[in-house]
C-alpha cells in the first residue's frame, strides 16, 4: 500500500532529505539512490531496501505504472509525494521520479581476500565522486572482484558517485580501511602494484605475478610516499602527446584491464 504525503513538514521527508548529508546517512547506515534503472538494478541484487518514494510524473508512463503496482504486491514500504516535495529529497536538477532508501552493505576485509581472490583494487584518497563511481563501475567490468578504500577517499555512498557507478555499486565488495591493512594484503600474497612515473617499468611489459592489489591514488597527489615504498611492482602508462598526465578513472581502466588480461590467461 502507498501512503500519500504532502506536507513538507513530514517526517519521512525530512528523513529523507537528512540522507543528503553524509554524517547522516553514515550514522543511519542507509543512502539513496535515485531513478527507474537503478531501483530495479538494486531489486534484482538483493539490496535492502527500506522504503520508496516517487511523485506523480512518475506515473505518467504505463511502464512505471506497472512497476509501482508489482512493488506494492512485493509489499515495499511506499510513499506518494509531490512533484515539488519530491525535488527536496533529490540530488538532481531534474528527478526521474523514484528514489529508494537501501540499507548498507558492510563487508570486511578478510571476506575480500579469500584463497581464490586474485584481483582487487585499493584506492589512496580518491577525492572526485566522478572518478570514484567511475572507476567502481570500470572495476566491476573488468572483473576486480573487491575495492578497497583508504582513508582519505570521497564517500562513495555520495549521490553522485551512485550515478557514476551505473548500479555496480550493490555488484562490488568495497571495503574501508587503513594503510596498515595493506599488510596484511601483502601477507596474503597479493603483490602491491602502484602507478608510478618515476620507473622505467612500462604497465603492459611486466609480469603482475598470480594474485594482485592495484593501487589508484590520489587525482592530483598520486600514491602516497608510504605506499609507494610497500609497493612490490611499479608501472606506468606512456604518454605518448602533450598531456602531463591521465585522469585517475581513465588511468585505472588501461591498468585494471592489462592486469586481468595477464592473469587470465596464466
Amino acid at each position: 500500500m502507498t501512503v500519500e504525503i504532502t506536507s513538507k513538514d513530514n517526517e519521512r521527508i525530512k528523513y529523507t532529505k537528512s540522507l543528503l548529508k553524509s554524517k547522516k546517512r553514515n550514522q543511519e547506515k542507509k543512502f539513496i539512490i535515485e531513478g527507474y534503472r537503478i531501483v530495479k538494478q538494486a531489486m534484482q541484487c538483493s539490496a535492502i531496501i527500506d522504503y520508496i518514494v516517487y511523485n506523480d510524473e512518475f506515473l505518467n508512463k504505463d511502464e512505471h505504472k506497472e512497476f509501482i503496482q508489482a512493488l506494492e504486491l512485493e509489499n515495499y514500504k511506499m510513499y506518494k509525494t509531490t512533484n515539488k516535495l519530491f525535488k527536496e529529497v533529490c540530488d538532481t536538477e531534474k528527478p526521474q521520479g523514484i528514489i529508494a532508501v537501501v540499507e548498507y552493505k558492510e563487508h570486511f576485509l578478510d571476506d575480500s581476500l579469500k584463497e581464490e581472490t586474485d584481483f582487487i583494487v585499493v584506492l589512496d584518497r580518491i577525492q572526485d565522486p566522478g572518478n570514484m563511481g567511475t572507476i567502481i563501475r570500470t572495476a566491476d567490468a573488468a572483473g576486480a572482484q573487491s575495492i578497497i578504500l583508504l582513508k582519505g577517499c570521497v564517500d562513495v555512498y555520495n549521490p553522485k558517485v551512485i550515478r557514476s557507478t551505473m548500479g555496480s555499486i550493490f555488484d562490488m565488495n568495497i571495503v574501508n580501511c587503513v594503510d596498515e591493512d595493506l599488510d596484511i594484503i601483502k601477507n596474503k600474497g597479493f603483490n602491491i602494484v602502484s602507478s608510478y612515473l618515476n620507473t622505467d617499468n612500462y604497465y603492459n611489459s611486466v609480469d603482475y605475478g598470480e594474485k594482485v592489489a592495484l593501487v589508484i591514488g590520489n587525482e592530483g597527489n598520486g600514491i602516497k610516499d608510504e605506499i609507494i615504498d610497500k609497493s612490490d611492482i611499479l608501472v606506468k602508462i606512456p604518454i605518448y602527446g602533450k598531456a602531463e598526465s591521465l585522469n585517475a578513472a581513465m588511468a585505472s581502466g588501461i591498468l585494471m584491464y592489462e592486469i586481468k588480461n595477464k592473469l587470465t590467461c596464466k
